[in-house]
């Protein structure tokens, strides 16, 4: 009971934290380019992660984790920043968080594929009314949304989805931090061309709220998050702990709404209530 109630702790302060992330990246593409964002967020992260990797001089992974260290940085250090700053694009910030009620979902059938677990029967049913309350939103809800930005955001859905699960797995043997920290590693050389490539062209222009977007999504939702993620979905398990992230819209919502001015739609709070009771379901068959 310890640990799980630990891992369900340690999830939810890495929702909270993960909640700024898109609200920071609607900030941030103001100024940046979509793949500028993606590649320095990541190269910004990569090093700050080597420092404490080497600093706490930490074992290398072995040859088997390779592959799913790679999956964790296609999923999370590079799919899921660069879906969702394109998206961010045509859609706002309000609209995108509430596709996050998809997560739970996703990273649940990959917990599955990718993680052994097998959850109740009756947690499938809560976790598929809340994806589909939330899928109806985004068909039906505010009118924010555009045909190219939905579909964004439901690709970067899929790729976050394996990218927890893996790293999720992984996190059992590694840790949590070491995780993230090892897929910003091996991500760090192919950003950091990316990053030399797409460097903006001038730098006078550049608002001091793109910069505060990008040192969040940089530093917080690119390592720190990970770190009570990671440990979260490895101590209460993926699928159970993963449903957490249907409780994100409300934290987004509030950011979107102080920070960007954002109008919240009636459907948006209605979509949300409906996915959060899904989670206590969810919770109690996992």
């Amino acid at each position: 009971m310890d640990r799980s109630m630990a891992g369900w702790g340690s999830g939810l302060l890495g929702v909270v934290i993960f909640s700024g992330s898109l609200p920071a990246t609607r900030v941030a593409v103001g100024d940046f380019s979509p793949m500028f964002l993606t590649s320095a967020r990541a190269v910004i992260a990569a090093l700050l992660s080597m420092v404490f990797l080497f600093a706490l001089r930490q074992t290398r992974p072995e040859r088997r984790d390779i592959l799913p260290l790679t999956l964790v940085a296609i999923g999370c250090v590079v799919g899921f920043p660069l879906l969702t700053a394109l998206a961010l694009q045509h859609i706002t910030a309000a609209h995108s968080i509430v596709f996050v009620g998809l997560l739970p979902l996703a990273t649940a059938i990959f917990g599955v594929l990718r993680g052994g677990e097998q959850p109740k029967p009756a947690f499938w049913l809560f976790s598929i009314i809340g994806a589909a309350t939330v899928a109806g939103f985004a068909l039906n809800g505010s009118g924010d949304g555009t045909l190219a930005g939905d579909l964004l955001m439901i690709a970067a859905i899929l790729v976050c989805g394996l990218g927890y699960a893996e790293g999720a797995t992984l996190s059992r043997r590694l840790g949590g931090w070491q995780v993230i920290s090892w897929a910003l590693a091996l991500s760090l050389p192919i950003m950091a061309i990316i990053t030399l490539f797409t460097l903006p062209q001038t730098w006078t222009d550049i608002s001091t709220p793109a910069w505060i977007g990008l040192g969040y999504v940089s530093i917080f939702s690119m390592m720190v998050g990970f770190i009570f993620w990671y440990r979260g979905l490895a101590l209460g398990g993926i699928a159970g702990v993963g449903q957490l992230q249907l409780l994100q819209p409300f934290f987004g919502f509030l950011l979107a709404a102080i920070f960007l001015g954002e109008p919240i739609a009636w459907t948006m709070i209605a979509s949300t209530v409906v996915v959060v009771i899904c989670v206590a379901g969810a919770k109690r068959f996992a």
